[in-house]
This record gives C-alpha cells, structure tokens and sequence, in this order.
C-alpha cells in the first residue's frame, strides 16, 4: 500500500493532513469534503488513509487499467496469478486500542473497521472478502457476514463440523488486493485474481491458523464461532443506516503490524465505498452483455450509490439489442434498480452526455421497460417486506437507420 501511496503523490492526488482533528469526526469529515487520497499522519492511535481509490482514475492506476476499459479488460481475466508462500508472521497479543479505528457518524453503533479483507480457510477452500466490524472490545469485533456469501456459508459448514472457522483480517494492503477481495470470482480464487493484478504474481504469509494473507499493514489472526453480538446502526452506501442485527462474533488470538504502520479506513457511503461496491461488477454485466450483443463499456455511477444505476454503451447490430442488453444485465448483477443503454457516441462515466441521449433518443412509450416484483438489494429504501422491488430498463439509442436524425453537429466528420 505503501508503493500505491507514493504512486498516488506522484500524480498529485494525495492530500496530507499533519494536523490532528479535533473533533471526534474530523477525520471522515474532511474525507467527505475531497477524492483525493487523504493521508492522516497525527491521529490519536496512529497513521490512518482515506479515500484510497475514490475515483476511477486511482483505481485504473491501481489495476493498471485504462478508466474507460476497466470492464472490458477486466471481463477476460483467467483469475490464475501465482500465490508465492514466503515465511510465517510473527503474531503479538490483539489490541484494537492502538489501532486509529473510527466512529465515523453519531448514529453508528461504535467504531468499525471497514476496509479489513478477511481472509478464511476452511477444508482446503480458501476465501477473502471485506465485511464491516464493529468493535466490541481489544479483541473482538462483531462482524456483517452477508448471509449466502462465501465467509458465512465457511462459517455454517464449521459450526457443522462443531469446529470454528480460522480467519485472518487484513488492513492496509495493496488496493489491488482489495479489490479482488470485493470481485466475484470462482471459488478460491480471490488471491490468484489479486496476483494476476498485480502483474501475475503475489506473495503470502501464514498466520498460526493456517490462513494465508498476502503483504498488509496490519494482520488480525482469529477465529469465528458461535458467539454473536447486535451489530449496528450502520450507514451503508445510500448513506441511510442499515439494519440492527444479531452477528458473529470475530475472536482474535493475535495482531502483527509494521513498524509504523498506515490503518486503511473505508468511509461509509463515500464514493471509495460505492466504487469497491460496484465497479468489480462491472466485469460480470460486459460478459453477460456481450452474450446478447456487442458491448463497449460498462459504467456503474457513483451517483447510484455505485451499485444500483447502470450505463452500458453498446455496438447496435439490431433494434432490440438495447432491451435484450438491459436484461442481461438485470440477470447479471440482481442488485441492480435502473438500467441506461447508449449508443458508442455517448460516454457512460459522463452523466451529461447520458441525460443528453436520455433527453433526445428516449420515448417513454416504447424504450422505457418496467419489470415489477423482482429481487432487489437489501440497502435499497424502497424495497418491500417480501425483499422485492421495481426495476426500470432505458434505451437510450438512436434508432436504427435514422442516425442521421439524432447525430450532433461537429468538425471532426466534416458535419
């Protein structure tokens, strides 16, 4: 992370704060107020970054993508990086106090960690995901496992078994590990996606549970059992507070931190949050378009909270390659509400140019298409008791031979 740090300064999008906030807030206050990678070097507990990938041109420095190719790129990856295991990490006795954890609004139940991966392994399966934590005490924290997910279904086959599930949580790493841990990707294969990132290769260390965890600031060795602790209130990515409820309880056994070390701190509802949400769908909506038609870019908006606005910009070869576009989309990404195909004219990441083709190329009568009943997300406002929503489909493209009609005026092709 460090490496990315210092990339990041070199393309002048870190903002160092030397000073020490005041205000129990402070620190995700002045994140609110920039994009920019914000480096707090005088907290009370230690170093802390913000804002590590915030926009899409950190994260395409990152990957090492194009910003406009991220999806495209990203959908033909093979997830077959090299996992190099090194030595063991040295562990000392877990306390969270010296950690700068934050409580980031007035309403949240306590401090969370929200940009620890955790890393699991279980009967030869390996996994990374992030998932919020809320601290409990030096060294517990009640941790969101979203139910269907990777890490619960471990933690399920391990109560099974009588057994707890080993984990490992990692906080400061590369944010092309990061990343990687938020894609959805075949089973395990979170760490060779990381290396495949990273140029084709990652290094690993094992904890004394057994759990691999790749170069980080800050390592939290543990187990989940069968204990559990309310978590909650916490503001998600509509910066609305998600639900109160019963959680397991992560127990660390150990913490292994660099000397000196940058605590990495995700703040709820900001545009690092909505991107690490959405964008690695991104990659699974190009495939599951380019099955129907040719698909161009992908772009999930920061202003649908990253997660439930899509706009995909396609190729047309027929009249109804829009509409069979936003299906495939629906299906790929369930979580998504609102839907906008455009034409290769109009840039996705552009929500101008979006409401220009919305505002000239739309009918309502025709390329507006309304499916109601369906699964929608669980941080949706609007969803229902039952967990279904209404999802809307736009086709924002030019009708097929009458081009001409819908073109802009410019230079470059002599019109």
């Amino acid at each position: 992370m460090r490496e990315f740090i210092e990339q990041m300064r070199e393309h002048s999008m870190v903002v160092d704060v030397d000073k020490r906030p005041t205000d129990e807030f402070g620190a995700p206050k002045m994140a609110s107020r920039t994009d920019s990678l914000i480096f707090f070097h005088d907290l009370p507990e230690g170093r802390c970054v913000m804002n590590v990938t915030a926009t899409r041109k950190a994260l395409s420095l990152a990957l090492g993508v194009g910003e406009g190719e991220i999806g495209m790129r990203l959908s033909k990856s093979s997830y077959e990086g090299s996992v190099v295991r090194e030595g063991n990490l040295a562990m000392a006795a877990p306390d969270l106090s010296r950690v700068p954890v934050m409580k980031f609004f007035p309403g949240d139940a306590g401090k969370y960690l929200t940009a620890g991966i955790v890393f699991s392994r279980y009967q030869g399966v390996e996994n990374a995901s992030i998932h919020r934590m809320l601290v409990l005490d030096r060294d517990r924290v009640a941790a969101r496992l979203v139910e269907g997910r990777h890490t619960h279904m471990l933690h399920r086959e391990a109560l099974g078994r009588g057994e707890e599930l080993p984990v490992a949580v990692a906080v400061g790493v590369h944010p092309a590990v990061t990343f990687a841990s938020c894609s959805r990707v075949p089973k395990g294969k979170e760490l060779p996606f990381a290396a495949e990132l990273l140029g084709g290769e990652i290094r690993v260390h094992q904890c004394r549970n057994g759990v691999l965890v790749p170069d980080a600031e800050i390592v939290l060795e543990g187990y989940i059992g069968s204990d559990t602790a309310r978590e909650g209130p916490f503001v998600d990515i509509t910066g609305t507070y998600d639900s109160v409820r019963t959680q397991p309880v992560i127990r660390f056994t150990g913490m292994h931190t660099k000397k000196d070390c940058i605590y990495h701190s995700i703040l709820p509802g900001g545009n690092e949050h909505r991107i690490l949400m959405g964008v690695p769908y991104e990659p699974i909506i190009f495939r599951a378009v380019s099955g129907v038609t040719e698909a161009r870019n992908v772009v999930l908006t920061t202003g649908g909270c990253g997660y439930f606005h899509a706009v995909i910009q396609i190729r047309k070869s027929t009249q109804g390659d829009a509409k069979n576009a936003i299906m495939a989309a629906f299906a790929a990404h369930t979580s998504l509400k609102h839907v906008v195909v455009v034409d290769e004219d109009i840039d996705p990441a552009d929500p101008h140019e979006v409401e220009f083709a919305l505002a000239t190329r739309v009918r309502g009568d025709q390329d507006i298409m309304v499916v109601t009943g369906v699964r929608g997300s669980s941080l949706d406002p609007c969803r229902v008791g039952d967990g279904t929503n209404v999802k809307v489909g736009v086709d924002a493209t030019m009708v097929l031979g009458r081009e001409a009609e819908f073109r802009r005026a410019g230079w470059q092709d002599g019109s």
